[in-house]
């Protein structure tokens, strides 16, 4: 008999990553792991077979460790996945919002609530992930603390929920990729096509300018470009970026053909566009306005499309 298919998440049960697995996946079992370097190495070693990892927040920006691991890793991306994150305060039963001191819970997560745990008056406390802010906090039963997390890890540690949509913009989003030991690539021709690539270039003057050039002349759009560090070297020579269209066309072959005569370039995965890319981009700046119309459109829009 074949067993249930895992994917791996890091966090804990609750955390907003578990949620996108839960979403994309509900038939798969979500394993959690402590740190992406073990969620990582769980799927390179057959441990699980996908791994569902964060990439990028729509208010706090990128998520650390992930352009560290993803460029060296073995590992190739066959989805992407955005999700509504909301965030909720947590606290022990019988806490009241004048109770309350200190507000726990990962970086990103804090940074995305910035806004309105200052109007609460609450002090931030880092920590390793959501939901594991709320079970050490269902842990202490101490009124002065809280911890901003979803709706589901209230559910879990038996917290109560205090406030919702914490978040200061409506339209926190944040964006998995969807990894596999396989090099599953979206065939050409079957809709929109993102391919994310990493590629090296000379420490020299005008090195990114010159390998960049193939894909502005053959009119081949760059929605994503971001240094990485290579070990630990402070020359930013290493980048991570996306791109609209398939290998196979002729506009994007064409393009990456030039930049293989100014770097070394590495795919790391060719998969199909999430619907919700077309919605932010018939929305033009709407979803920034924080009204909410804009965030019930995106609500629905969400609801409506599916993640690979």
């Amino acid at each position: 008999m074949i067993g249930r298919k895992r994917v791996a998440f890091q966090g804990e049960p609750g955390a907003n990553s578990h949620i996108a697995c839960r979403e994309v996946y509900p038939e798969f079992e979500s394993v959690a792991f402590t740190t992406f370097d073990e969620a990582f190495a769980a799927l390179d070693e057959g441990v699980v077979d996908l791994a569902m990892i964060p990439v990028e927040n729509s208010t706090a920006g990128r998520v650390a460790d992930i352009h560290r691991l993803l460029p060296d890793s073995r590992l190739h991306i066959i989805g992407e996945h955005f999700l509504r994150v909301r965030h909720c305060l947590l606290a022990p039963p019988g806490a009241t919002a004048e109770t309350l001191l200190t507000a726990h819970s990962h970086p990103q997560a804090l940074a995305q609530c910035r806004g309105s745990l200052l109007e609460l008056g609450l002090t931030p406390v880092v920590a390793a992930d959501t939901a594991g802010a709320a079970r050490e906090v269902a842990e202490s039963k101490d009124p002065t603390r809280c911890a901003v997390a979803p709706r589901l890890a209230a559910e879990i540690f038996g917290l109560e929920v205090l406030r919702d949509d914490l978040e200061d913009h409506p339209h926190n989003m944040t964006r998995f990729i969807i990894l596999s030991r396989e090099d599953l690539r979206a065939a050409a021709g079957i809709g929109p096509i993102v391919t994310t690539f990493v590629f090296k270039v000379r420490n020299t003057p005008a090195a990114l300018y010159k390998a960049l050039g193939g894909f502005a002349t053959n009119g081949v759009n760059m929605t994503k470009l971001e240094s990485c560090m290579i070990s630990g070297q402070f020359f930013a020579t290493q980048f991570l970026a996306d791109i609209e269209g398939h290998p196979d066309e002729q506009s994007v072959g064409d393009a990456f053909e030039e930049l293989g005569y100014y770097a070394e370039c590495r795919i790391l995965g060719v998969y199909r566009a999430n619907p919700v890319r077309e919605w932010f981009k018939s929305a033009g700046v709407a979803p920034l306005t924080g009204r909410t119309g804009a965030k019930r459109e995106l609500s629905a829009h969400l609801a409506a499309v599916t993640s690979i």
